[in-house]
């Protein structure tokens, strides 16, 4: 089954809004429209409205880097997705390593965000992976299996198919190192069989897996032709429109 590429890029806590403007513009100037291909940026929260404006008529698409699992009420600082929403807003991380790793959000606190983002009509892109420290016990694989796992237990069996997943090896994030290709494969894989397993095969076969962790543009295209990725979670790269501009690209070569 062929499954449409994702490529997005977060831009974490960068860019003030000349930055961000000059960003835009240099991808929209240089990216076109493919057949199978989305493209996405996910600004902090402030940059939302204003990216969104930006971006209103293009094919590039706006995600956020977090949300709540609340729809609206006593929650200072958080976001609702429903508000996202009405920003223009179409995608929501869901579970970053980061936010996972600094703000100690929970696998039950993923779920409920990635559920409620679908309900607000918003695709999330739920974050999984492993730490150093993990892999090297050998508990890698089953971290991340529980970590899809608390997913499928929150969001409805017919809700399945808006999913969407990204591996993040935490040791591969800010640090250089980079998961090879065929290890990114290999954990997508045993991801898909977790889903299959969760769900159908059916929804397993249809389910975008991204990969995140110092993509580069000269590791894009070895990593999307991988059979189980689906695309790719960018981060420092994401911020320089030449680098972005080449890993969206890398598309033209699957």
């Amino acid at each position: 089954m062929a499954r449409e590429i994702i490529i997005a890029g977060n831009w974490k806590m960068n860019l003030l809004p000349d930055q961000a403007w000059d960003l835009v513009e240099g991808l929209k100037d240089q990216l076109k429209p493919q057949s199978g291909l989305k493209v996405v940026v996910v600004p902090q929260a402030p940059l939302l409205p204003l990216v969104s404006g930006w971006l209103d008529g293009s094919f590039i698409e706006v995600g956020s880097q977090n949300s709540s699992e609340h729809l609206s009420g006593a929650f200072t600082g958080e976001v609702s997705p429903q508000l996202l929403r009405q920003l223009g807003v179409a995608w929501g991380l869901a579970g970053h390593s980061e936010r996972r790793e600094l703000f100690h959000e929970t696998d039950a606190q993923v779920a409920a965000k990635a559920d409620l983002l679908i309900q607000q009509n918003l695709t999330p892109i739920v974050c999984v992976g492993e730490t150093l420290s993990e892999r090297e016990a050998g508990g890698h694989l089953a971290k991340i299996a529980n970590q899809v796992k608390a997913i499928y237990a929150q969001v409805p069996k017919e809700a399945a198919k808006h999913l969407v997943f990204a591996y993040e090896p935490i040791w591969a994030i800010g640090t250089g190192k980079t998961a090879t290709a065929a290890q990114a494969n290999e954990i997508h894989q045993m991801i898909r069989g977790v889903i299959a397993e969760s769900t159908c095969e059916f929804i397993a076969q249809a389910t975008p897996i991204l990969y995140g962790g110092s993509v580069k543009p000269d590791n894009a295209t070895e990593i999307l032709t991988q059979p189980h990725v689906d695309g790719l979670l960018v981060g420092g790269a994401s911020l320089k429109p030449q680098d972005f501009i080449q890993i969206v690209q890398a598309f033209d070569h699957l």
